[in-house]
């Protein structure tokens, strides 16, 4: 993930619009996150109508307001506008959190390229090892919303227990994911007890069905 970006500038999409423009601060934003990639264009209509859901999607997933803990995600706004004015237009619609890359900057057109971008808009996953994870997420994102980011998280193998949404309290039991495993284990467990104490009546009465018919059946 960090390899992707670390000999260019990140933005922040702040008032300020800070820059990340050292090493270190790129890897301690990007590290062990999944990379939403949104690529996108205000002269786009379909990406006007997306980016309300999609700043949604990003804010309840990591707004301190809407979870306990954010999710380990990072929206990165790749711009094909026309013009810079253009895409500081189409900034205002996203989170004041996500990043960007320089209008000047022509990465954009390279990451376009790198990840067969045909249409828009685009979202494209990446998992924190750079390999995608969803080429195009946003029919799962209008879809499921929030939810994705569970689908996302378990395919990354980036299972964040102390992680939840506000849905996930909401009248729904709540278990591990080696919950199936663990019942499995007990039903053996629990089948081997039975034929273990079947043995011993059994054998303390003698002779099985046949001690039975002669009347020496188990004590019990």
């Amino acid at each position: 993930m960090v390899d992707l970006f670390v000999e260019h500038v990140l933005v922040k999409n702040n008032r300020e619009q800070d820059e990340l423009d050292t090493e270190r601060e790129i890897v301690l934003r990007l590290q062990n996150r999944i990379l939403m990639l949104f690529f996108a264009s205000a002269a786009c209509e379909s990406c006007q109508q997306f980016a309300p859901t999609l700043s949604d999607f990003f804010k309840r997933l990591t707004d301190e307001f809407y979870v306990d803990r954010a999710a380990q995600l990072v929206l990165l706004y790749i711009s094909l506008d026309q013009s810079e004015e253009q895409q500081e237009s189409f900034l205002k619609e996203l989170p004041k959190t996500c990043l960007f890359l320089a209008y000047e900057d022509p990465y954009r057109r390279q990451l376009e390229a790198m990840f067969n971008v045909e249409e828009l808009p685009t979202v494209v996953v990446l998992r924190p090892d750079c390999s995608i994870l969803t080429p195009n997420a946003v029919e799962e994102i209008l879809c499921l919303g929030p939810r994705c980011y569970r689908n996302w998280q378990e395919a990354a193998e980036m299972i964040d227990r102390s992680f939840m949404i506000s849905e996930d309290f909401q009248g729904k039991s709540l278990c591990s994911l080696s919950d199936p495993v663990r019942r499995l284990k007990y039903k053996v467990e629990d089948e081997k007890q039975k034929k273990s104490k079947k043995k011993r009546r059994g054998g303390l009465g003698g002779g099985g069905a046949d001690a039975e018919e002669d009347g020496g059946g188990s004590p019990w």
